[in-house]
């Protein structure tokens, strides 16, 4: 169990740099909302997945509980997917619709928001 645990931390360490990086290069922006991308990345894990930094932090967490054995990582793990819906419904996805409009519905509509897709999403933009 404890390899599973450190295979998610990898993975999701991984999927963090790489999304922070697609952010910064392809949509001229941050993941902060005082500096957000310009321009609405689709491309890479996003192909897959709405969210793939929260997916990714929710890795590292879980592996942490699995590698440690530790069930008030998992609840915290738990609580902080709450908080980030919570976050993605209410302020985000409509900040998202505002600032790109059509092209974020069909990218909304091709991508699930938490569960991957199997197959990348390929529709051009």
């Amino acid at each position: 169990m404890r390899v599973a645990g450190v295979i998610l931390i990898v993975i999701g360490a991984g999927a963090v740099v790489d999304s922070f990086a697609r952010f910064a290069l392809q949509g001229k922006g941050t993941p902060a909302p005082v500096a957000p991308p310009r321009k609405l990345v689709v491309t890479g894990l996003y192909r897959y997945v709405r969210n793939p930094m929260y997916v990714a932090v929710l890795a590292i967490i879980f592996g942490q509980a699995i590698l440690f054995g530790d069930i008030g990582l998992a609840v915290y793990g738990a609580l902080f997917w709450l908080a980030c819906h919570l976050y993605v419904l209410l302020y985000e996805e409509r900040q998202l619709k505002r600032t790109f409009g059509a092209q974020y519905d069909k990218f909304r509509t091709g991508v699930p928001r938490w569960i991957p897709r199997i197959s990348p999403w390929h529709q051009p933009m």
